[in-house]
């Protein structure tokens, strides 16, 4: 028997989050501004979305468009006031202007996650070297998935390094679960399943009339029924 797929969806407010739950959602990642890419929601909108849904929801930790840190204190009082408020899972990722992972900053604000289960954005997909910073991540509490499209472009250009790290799962740098975002498609997802992959993330393709309208459950029941099924 096939291992049930994750399906995440973007989640902005309620209507989002309750019509992401009944289309069969497994998780939510929670942002707001998806004008700079998603940055951290406000508490009162985790504390409703917490009530009104029993999924897991992930919080993204980010203050303003782009991968560099900024203001790490902030960040990380961003998270602590989050966790208060009832969010126990998280989305993160740091880049200096290199390229490299700013390993600093990230531990900064894991440590302020205390133990709190997070994913490593698609930062990942713009960063000079992946496999250098899923290494220098490797130890880090908390770090269960990476969110990418295997490149900046996409899923479609970031196929082949998907199913290359897909086939080095297990290895030192590689534990964490690959969900994978970015300009996927249906289409996609078998070859991805039968190439091991169990973990899907999808914001636009959620939203058949784009991002000034809600989530569909419909949308999202579609790509449910997808991953589901059984690989050959």
């Amino acid at each position: 028997m096939s291992k049930r797929a994750v399906l995440e969806v973007i989640a902005l407010d309620t209507e989002d989050a309750i019509a992401a739950q009944a289309g069969g959602a497994d998780r939510l990642e929670l942002v707001t501004d998806m004008a700079a890419d998603g940055l951290t929601p406000t508490v009162a909108t985790v504390t409703a979305i917490r009530a009104a849904v029993d999924i897991s929801v992930r919080v993204m930790l980010r203050l303003s468009d782009g991968f560099a840190a900024g203001e790490v204190a902030q960040v990380a009082r961003a998270a602590r006031e989050l966790r208060a408020a009832g969010a126990d899972e998280f989305v993160l990722g740091f880049l200096d202007a290199g390229g490299e992972v700013d390993l600093g900053a990230v531990e900064r604000v894991v440590a302020a996650l205390d133990g709190c289960r997070w994913t490593f954005h698609r930062a990942i997909d713009h960063a000079a070297d992946r496999d250098a910073l899923r290494k220098q991540l490797a130890d880090l509490p908390g770090l269960d998935t990476y969110l990418t499209a295997g490149s900046a472009a996409g899923v479609d250009e970031g196929l082949p390094v998907l199913l290359a790290e897909a086939a080095r799962v297990g290895e030192p740098g590689y534990e964490q679960q690959l969900l994978v975002g970015g300009g996927l498609r249906l289409e996609h997802v078998p070859g991805l399943r039968a190439a091991g992959i169990d973990a899907f993330h999808i914001g636009g393709a959620a939203r058949p009339d784009g991002w000034e309208s809600p989530v569909s459950a419909e949308a999202v029941r579609e790509w449910r029924r997808v991953v589901d099924e059984v690989r050959d």
